[in-house]
């Protein structure tokens, strides 16, 4: 008896087993994410050479969620980080504040091509100040002022998760600036207006590769022309991330995002006094090794 039972409980976990494995192999939803707490921090104490002491943290959260059913894919990107750093001289200050949303619904037209819809959103948490030499600062942004709304149709080469391209030729964008105190026109608004809407063709590639073991560079580009106002002035922002594996939870991340954006106004200082502002290439660095939690 108990020798049958054996048997028929063998041959019922033989008939379950492949069902299971088809169950995970049909999932439609990927999620993956990536939590990183950066710090970088120099100190000077009877340092003949002169030095200022400072500390950086920065916390930045990294969330795929990806879908994918048939001919149907639908990308989504999640991306939040904050950072400050201090000095003796200057106390503390933000060196890192963005959030955005990058969406991509796509269909397949062959096994590498799609037609497109995308959706872009950026912004950020905090208010942002431009610091005279004196160190007084001046209010020029703060949560969803500037926030840039972007969507349209398209077409996509999609190599893999880790290189694709959308082209859209009709994107909508949408510029907004929604404190009053934050001088909208540094932003190409209309004095007094609180939006700016542009139409033209955006460009979006991402490409991420690992160049040696533990070593990764992603890049990350996005152009876009505006129909309706100097087409030939095309914005660029561009991003470049090295990420430096040391162990499963311990990172160096070094980051560049590189901007310019012909509507966009950059004050300009002299002897601690605003003279005028205008479009400028803007650089953003960040340098720092932490802790990292994938899933």
């Amino acid at each position: 008896m108990k020798k049958h039972l054996l048997l028929a409980s063998t041959a019922l976990l033989m008939a379950i087993a492949p069902v299971v494995a088809q169950e995970d192999t049909t999932k439609i939803w990927t999620i993956k994410g990536e939590n990183t707490f950066l710090i970088n921090q120099s100190s000077f104490t009877n340092w003949a050479a002169g030095g200022v002491n400072a500390f950086a943290g920065n916390l930045m959260f990294n969330y795929d969620f990806n879908y994918k059913k048939d001919k149907w894919n639908w990308d989504n990107k999640v991306l939040a980080a904050y950072g400050q750093t201090f000095q003796k001289e200057t106390d503390w200050r933000k060196n890192d504040d963005r959030f955005a949303l990058n969406s991509l619904l796509g269909h397949q037209i062959n096994q590498k091509w799609l037609y497109t819809f995308f959706l872009n959103f950026n912004t950020q948490f905090v208010n942002g100040y431009n610091y005279d030499n004196n160190g007084d600062g001046t209010l020029t942004s703060s949560g969803l002022s500037p926030a840039y709304l972007s969507f349209g149709p398209g077409i996509a080469f999609k190599e893999s998760d880790n290189f694709k391209i959308n082209i859209s030729p009709a994107a909508a964008r949408f510029v907004f600036v929604t404190n009053p105190d934050v001088d909208e026109t540094l932003y190409g608004l209309d004095p007094g207006k609180k939006s700016r809407f542009e139409f033209g063709a955006s460009l979006d590639a991402y490409y991420k590769t690992p160049i040696v073991e533990n070593v990764t560079f992603e890049n990350i580009l996005r152009l876009y022309s505006n129909y309706l106002e100097k087409p030939q002035n095309v914005d660029i922002d561009y991003t470049a991330n090295l990420f430096m594996k040391v162990n499963e939870f311990i990172s160096v991340n070094a980051g560049v995002q590189l901007i310019y954006d012909d509507n966009t106004k950059i004050p300009t200082i002299e002897n601690g006094v605003e003279i005028g502002s205008s479009p400028k290439l803007q650089i953003k660095q960040i340098l720092g090794a932490g802790i990292t939690y994938k899933f």
